[in-house]
């Protein structure tokens, strides 16, 4: 079967764009992208993520009894992420997570680029639960909504482009990882500006969805429906 790659949030653009950054990522594996349509439009804090979670896990809930080889969490906090592990029956990935252990495999430390403020200590924390505080810089707000990144992608792509570098230069680190699902389209851009090695959650979550799992490319047949 399929890997189901979960929008937590309503935004189909976003899920589609988180589509096809993951095929790329991993072509020899198939995905479904699904979007919780009971979602928040975006998820900027602790209070949208909780609004996020219980449609969610209804997904991850109906995946998991169709099937599906793997669950990739498309929210850079990691929402609702412990529960979705708890009642699948495949491995669940987040993105965040995800991001963090490619930016300790590949640099060792790392700083984060996020969205908004009211962002940041909802990846603090989850940095820290997850065990990676050693290995951070910082945590940054490029203060862009998220919805903006596709509403109005040259001023988000400016403000992203500065934290950047602020974190390069301030930081004591050559990693960023990019701290939001829409910004999946930025990193070969944003690392040839800098010269950082740019990761996004996205494409480390598929890639360690092929470790993981050690999948083959299902049969077209097999694919589960979009929803």
């Amino acid at each position: 079967m399929s890997i189901v790659l979960i929008n937590p949030n309503s935004t189909a653009s976003m899920t589609a764009a988180m589509l096809h950054g993951a095929r790329l990522a991993a072509p020899d594996l198939v995905f479904d992208g699904w979007t919780s349509h009971g979602g928040p439009p975006a998820i900027q804090g602790a209070a949208d993520g909780a609004l996020a979670v219980p449609p969610l896990l209804e997904l991850v809930r109906e995946a998991s009894n169709m099937g599906a080889s793997g669950i990739i969490i498309g929210c850079f906090d990691d929402t609702g992420l412990d529960e979705a592990r708890e009642i699948a029956a495949c491995p669940v990935i987040g993105i965040g997570q995800a991001g963090y252990h490619m930016a300790t495999l590949l640099a060792g430390r790392f700083s984060v680029v996020t969205t908004l403020g009211v962002s940041v200590p909802v990846l603090r924390a989850n940095i820290d639960a997850q065990g990676f505080a050693p290995h951070l810089g910082r945590v940054r707000a490029s203060e862009v909504p998220v919805l903006a990144l596709e509403a109005d992608p040259d001023a988000a792509h400016t403000a992203i482009l500065r934290e950047t570098r602020a974190a390069m230069a301030e930081d004591d680190v050559r990693c960023v990882v990019l701290g939001c699902a829409g910004m999946v389209d930025l990193p070969v851009r944003l690392s040839a500006e800098t010269g950082a090695t740019v990761i996004d959650g996205v494409t480390a979550a598929a890639r360690l969805m092929a470790a993981l799992a050690g999948l083959h490319t299902a049969p077209a047949a097999q694919l589960l429906p979009q929803v």
